[in-house]
């Protein structure tokens, strides 16, 4: 069914005269007439009975008239709703925040202050593919990506302010292998890569509590409930006055952090924030060491 007799049928339902309706048109009158035919005999029913030298619609032509009524002037609409879509589109970037997500939507928030038109749509699933960047501890991710960029992340042992430990400068993991830790839960990267840690010193965690908040997880540390491993910036700040980080001596715990910009991306303002975050990131990694330095 084609969209020109749709509207040729609705000028001359709105007019009930189909000279008239072809002027309008701008159209030849036999012309119209033929594709009203048409247009009846594709549907298989009358739209249209004589009336003197006027047109008048029979039920069949009234009811399709009532209904295009709505779907024409939507239909007549979408380039530009389209339009805006398209122009949506290139101001969106999907994140795929897989790790840091503290500090990459701190990242997001200073962007937005000189970004206002950006768009952001965070998501959080291992399996999407259909994203402009991806921040993962994931080293396997990384073969995918068009651009990557990596940091070495420490790993610090956070006790409480009041514990035997908070006074040292640094800590062999060995020696909390008694210790309740607190655990970030729901991060299987993170929680296998802090197993890791501690079976290359020779022991199991015990797992004193968990959270999915690595807020929580600090201010449960602070309050004595057991020590936990806490990643050097990409939680945030690490100055905590109910805790101390610890760098550990040994073994040596540091995780990858991958910001990856995929090949199909949205363009300019993708690759952009992919540029930005990067520098944010960096920035945050220095000002920690700077920080650690003056403690």
């Amino acid at each position: 069914m084609e969209l020109t007799k749709l509207k040729y049928f609705q000028a001359v339902a709105k007019l009930q005269h189909v000279t008239k309706a072809a002027e309008e048109l701008h159209l030849a009158q036999p012309a119209l007439t033929k594709s009203i035919k048409d247009l009846e005999e594709e549907l298989g029913t009358p739209l249209f009975y004589k009336q003197g030298r006027n047109v008048r619609l029979t039920a069949q032509g009234l009811f399709l008239k009532e209904r295009l009524d709505v779907l024409l002037p939507a239909i007549d609409e979408l380039p530009r709703l389209m339009a805006e879509m398209d122009e949506r589109e290139k101001r969106t970037v999907r994140l795929n925040v897989l790790a840091a997500s503290t500090v990459v939507t701190d990242a997001v928030v200073s962007y937005k202050k000189s970004h206002a038109d950006a768009i952001f749509e965070l998501i959080q699933n291992e399996e999407e593919e259909r994203c402009d960047i991806t921040v993962t501890t994931d080293s396997k991710k990384a073969e995918v990506f068009l651009e990557t960029k990596i940091f070495q992340e420490p790993v610090f042992l956070a006790v409480p302010k009041h514990s035997a430990y908070a006074k040292r400068e640094k800590i062999q993991l060995e020696e909390v292998k008694e210790e309740g830790f607190v655990r970030l839960a729901g991060s299987r990267l993170f929680r296998a890569k802090c197993d890791e840690f501690c079976a290359k010193a020779g022991f199991s965690p015990t797992t004193a509590f968990e959270s999915d908040s690595p807020l929580a997880v600090r201010n449960v540390i602070g309050a004595g409930v057991g020590v936990g491993f806490y990643p050097a910036f990409s939680w945030g700040k690490v100055s905590q006055k109910d805790v101390v980080f610890l760098p550990i001596q040994a073994p040596v715990c540091t995780r990858e952090l991958i910001v990856g910009l995929h090949d199909e991306t949205n363009g300019k303002i993708a690759e952009d924030f992919y540029r930005f975050l990067n520098k944010f990131l960096q920035k945050r990694a220095l000002n920690t060491i700077e920080q650690k330095k003056q403690e």
